[in-house]
């Protein structure tokens, strides 16, 4: 079962990512040292999608190294 959006965006910002803001349901998260971006898109409650999933992670990863 797929997680929602919230619980991604919940990781962001435990990790230090920052919300830019974004256009409609866009999210742009960015982490002000590393300097990495994620861009997330539909509402908190939807599911998220794979592709989504995978970004989180790695950028999770990166911000780690």
């Amino acid at each position: 079962m797929p997680r929602k959006i919230r619980e991604l965006i919940a990781e962001l910002e435990r990790a230090g990512f920052r919300d830019r803001g974004g256009k409609g349901s866009h999210r742009i998260f960015v982490h002000p040292i590393r300097g990495g971006h994620v861009v997330l898109s539909g509402h908190s409650g939807g599911d998220a999608q794979a592709y989504q999933e995978k970004q989180v992670k790695a950028a999770l990863q990166e911000d780690r190294a």
